[in-house]
């Protein structure tokens, strides 16, 4: 990347960057972004109320749910959860929180079909993402989705097309895009004091263990397992799938989907959300514990971007790293950045800087361990939900849009096509959003779809 020419100015020693150069709140301003916490709840006018659906009462699902209903004027009227373990809680919480209980169904197109819905929250598994945001956004919803938004390319690119024909808000939870750290990073890149960046690091690498696969058995009570594999390929009922569905192909692009693919977002940010790379090489494999678990525990991806390399370490073997804790996210602690398993290392010919996602913030060094500029962040998720709120009411862009969430997908794509064909390197056509001329790689462009359950060709 080649930097833009600023003049010099004193350095920064653990201060805000752009704070102390009265350049934060324009760009909060311009990006939409409002500084302020999750409010409690107060009466908003009719106009302003929003009717949400909640597709998928899992962990994620449940959270976000909560940090919806804290919004004025929100309120869910549909839970949709096939698992009839999971979402009776929820109903209860929002029942207290919003004075009347949602309605649990189990098929989300019921919610479609309601007037006063105006938006759904997916929180499924990525299998599920793309279809039922198409469905979503013909249905005339917007939608909330969360990481990675797809399961393959074309998906992706489907997601795309759905949003700008039916002119559907649709945002992803990529939240470190409603960070202002992440703007602030990306406005100190842009001022050329890093020097020229030719070398980015972003890594994963997380804790792990060996896999033991468990047998196939009986459909629970109650449980709709057709309409949970949903696109998917129809197969025997296996709690492993139910509940470890991250270690599959069909549900997810494993760890590197659905924990890296934050920091390679974030990152994109920070870059200024450059275009995708020509090509990318991903090598590892089952390494560490050579079981019969579809995704890898070991990933190293190199992604050329032609003026610069990206490359990124992402694994589920090292027990010595660890994420930010609650004091780095939520506080003014910095970590020991070395021993961060979710952090990313942009490399100018000046300066490094250091960056951390979900609230940690940025440090930028020199020579010795010298800081020479830094900006503290937040968890920012107290941002992320009320922007899509807003942009529901106000029809702006949000701040994590499917567009640039698609572009960021890409990377998971990409390095995770690149392993399933046997580690080659891969060229990537950004224009086609295709392999070139490779068969191998663009077989897995997008799902085998069972019927009842298609993305359509033309949304």
């Amino acid at each position: 990347m080649k930097p833009t020419p600023q003049p010099a100015v004193s350095p920064l020693s653990r201060r805000r960057f752009l704070a102390a150069t009265g350049q934060t709140s324009a760009l909060f301003a311009a990006s939409g972004i409002a500084r302020q916490i999750l409010p409690s709840a107060r009466a908003a006018a009719p106009s302003d109320r929003v009717v949400l659906a909640l597709m998928g009462a899992g962990g994620r699902g449940s959270q976000l749910a909560r940090n919806f209903s804290a919004i004025p004027g929100v309120r869910f009227k549909y839970v949709a959860e096939v698992n009839p373990q999971r979402g009776g809680g929820l109903i209860e919480e929002l029942e207290r929180a919003q004075g009347r209980a949602p309605r649990r169904i189990d098929d989300i197109r019921r919610a479609f079909d309601d007037p006063e819905v105006d938006a759904v929250v997916i929180a499924t598994p990525e299998h599920w993402h793309a279809l039922a945001t198409v469905w979503a956004c013909q249905a005339g919803k917007d939608v909330y989705v969360e990481k990675t938004i797809s399961l393959t390319v074309w998906e992706g690119r489907q997601m795309v097309r759905a949003a700008r024909k039916y002119d559907r808000v649709v945002q992803a939870g990529f939240q470190n895009r409603s960070a202002p750290y992440g703007l602030t990073a990306r406005e100190y890149l842009r001022s050329g004091r890093l020097g020229r960046v030719t070398l980015v690091k972003v890594y994963n690498l997380l804790p792990g263990g060996p896999w033991t696969p468990k047998p196939d058995a009986p459909v629970p009570g109650g449980l709709d397992w057709d309409a949970w594999l949903g696109p998917a390929p129809k197969v025997p009922f296996n709690p492993g799938r139910l509940y470890g569905w991250g270690d599959f192909w069909d549900y997810e692009g494993g760890v590197l989907a659905g924990d890296a693919s934050h920091q390679l977002d974030l990152t994109r940010l920070a870059l200024g959300d450059p275009a995708p790379p020509r090509s990318a090489l991903c090598q590892g494999g089952r390494l560490a514990f050579p079981d019969e678990r579809e995704t890898p525990d070991l990933q190293v991806v190199t992604y050329d971007y032609g003026d610069f390399v990206m490359v990124l370490e992402q694994g589920t073997f090292a027990p010595y790293m660890r994420k930010f804790n609650q004091e780095e996210r939520y506080g003014d602690q910095w970590p020991y950045w070395p021993q961060i398993a979710t952090r990313a290392e942009i490399y100018g010919t000046r300066q490094m800087m250091r960056l951390g996602r979900h609230g940690c913030g940025w440090q930028v060094f020199e020579g010795d361990g010298k800081v020479v500029a830094e900006d503290k962040g937040h968890f920012p998720d107290q941002w992320h939900q009320p922007n899509f709120i807003d942009c529901v009411r106000s029809r702006k862009q949000p701040n994590a849009d499917v567009e640039q969430a698609h572009q960021s997908a890409l990377l998971v794509h990409l390095a995770n096509v690149s392993y399933r064909v046997g580690c080659e390197k891969l060229t990537f056509d950004a224009e086609a959003e295709r392999f070139g001329d490779n068969p191998a790689a663009n077989r897995f462009l997008r799902p085998v779809y069972r019927d009842g359950y298609r993305l359509p060709e033309q949304v």
